[in-house]
């Protein structure tokens, strides 16, 4: 995917609301929100940073390290 000075969120939409989301959302920290059931692009990328696994939310940071299904604990170390 292309490059960017913000958190990319990678999700489907669903019942329950990602940890990450709703930290994201309460800190006010901006972030972009990707449907990967409707962005083929997009899910052959997250399925590309998880073994071929459509794992989800998949978080990836402006510098490219990513996070897949991250606990509460682990967004607040980053």
């Amino acid at each position: 995917m292309s490059e960017t000075t913000e958190i990319t969120l990678y999700a489907t939409p669903g019942a329950e609301v990602p940890p990450a989301k709703l930290m994201f959302d309460q800190h006010h920290i901006p972030y972009r929100w990707i449907d990967i059931d409707k962005d083929e692009k997009a899910a052959k990328y997250v399925e590309s940073l998880n073994h071929g696994n459509r794992s989800v939310p998949t978080i990836v940071w402006p510098d490219g390290s990513s996070l897949t299904e991250p606990s509460t604990d682990e967004l607040a170390k980053n």
